[in-house]
């Protein structure tokens, strides 16, 4: 029951994520690359004084860290990049689509028990997803854009297969975040980020990037060894039903009947393949 509601927490901090990156782009105007950048930068500073005070130091971790470092920047900039020419959902849809089967091909390599369940769990769960984003019409859907986002999708299957190994997930996260900072403060630069951000969108970065994505993925790191690679996988399919209804609490978007009945069958699948056998 712990691991269930240590990783319900992380999945609620995660859809955080999506409504303040929401918030922030389309409700205030900030450049989504920027937000990106004052996201890592700001997780990077928050983690580096954290594992400082608690002295736990600040080892580079080899190739691994590397691998880790490699697929956060490729989550966040695939991300932000994608989302300027693809439609939301579709964009969701792609993107755990992606890390499903990143993560399913993990377990699978790494010979992890995936029982019948876990496998019904999750048709079942992406069935509800497919349902409550696939796109009914409008314009035609960019390739390169979806490319990037199944780019973003394949770098945070990696990034969250990495977890796995580490024996200290606070510092682990930390080290991520300050190798991950200067590249993306680079990036951005080179991509014309504006240096005159709205204030409102980077204290929204801010709390992203200092509490539920530094913490978040502290959390989520720390969960993963329990938890498991398919189970990981089949419980962030939560993550686009969550962010929705935050969406309707904070953003005052409407309920649907829709909504309703993928978000019941989205969690069924996810409560289904949480068993163990």
């Amino acid at each position: 029951m712990k691991l269930i509601l240590l990783t319900a927490v992380t999945m609620v901090a995660f859809a955080a994520n999506s409504v303040l990156n929401r918030a922030a782009v389309s409700g205030i105007g900030m450049e989504a690359v920027d937000f990106g950048v004052v996201r890592l930068v700001s997780g990077a500073l928050a983690l580096a004084g954290l594992v400082a005070w608690q002295r736990r130091g600040f080892a580079l971790g080899g190739l691994g860290r590397g691998v880790a470092v490699v697929g956060l920047l490729a989550y966040i900039f695939g991300f932000s990049l994608a989302y300027r020419g693809l439609d939301a959902g579709l964009g969701a849809l792609v993107l755990f689509g992606v890390v499903q089967i990143t993560m399913f091909g993990g377990a699978v390599v790494a010979r992890d028990e995936v029982p019948v369940t876990r496998w019904i769990g999750a048709c079942l769960a992406l069935s509800g997803l497919v349902w409550l984003l696939m796109p009914t019409g409008g314009p035609a859907i960019s390739v390169v854009h979806v490319v990037m986002m199944a780019s973003a999708g394949l770098g945070w299957g990696i990034y969250s297969l990495q977890g796995r190994r580490e024996g200290d997930a606070t510092q682990a996260t930390a080290m991520n975040f300050l190798l991950a900072a200067p590249v993306a403060l680079v990036f951005g630069i080179a991509l014309g980020m504006d240096l005159q951000m709205p204030v409102a969108g980077v204290w929204l970065a801010v709390v992203s990037g200092v509490v539920t994505s530094g913490l978040g993925y502290a959390l989520w790191y720390a969960i993963l060894p329990s938890l498991g690679a398919s189970r990981a996988a089949v419980a962030q399919l939560s993550v686009p039903v969550i962010a929705m209804a935050g969406g309707m609490v904070v953003l005052s978007e409407p309920l649907t009947l829709r909504f309703v009945g993928a978000a019941a069958l989205v969690i069924s699948g996810v409560l289904v393949s949480m068993r163990k056998g």
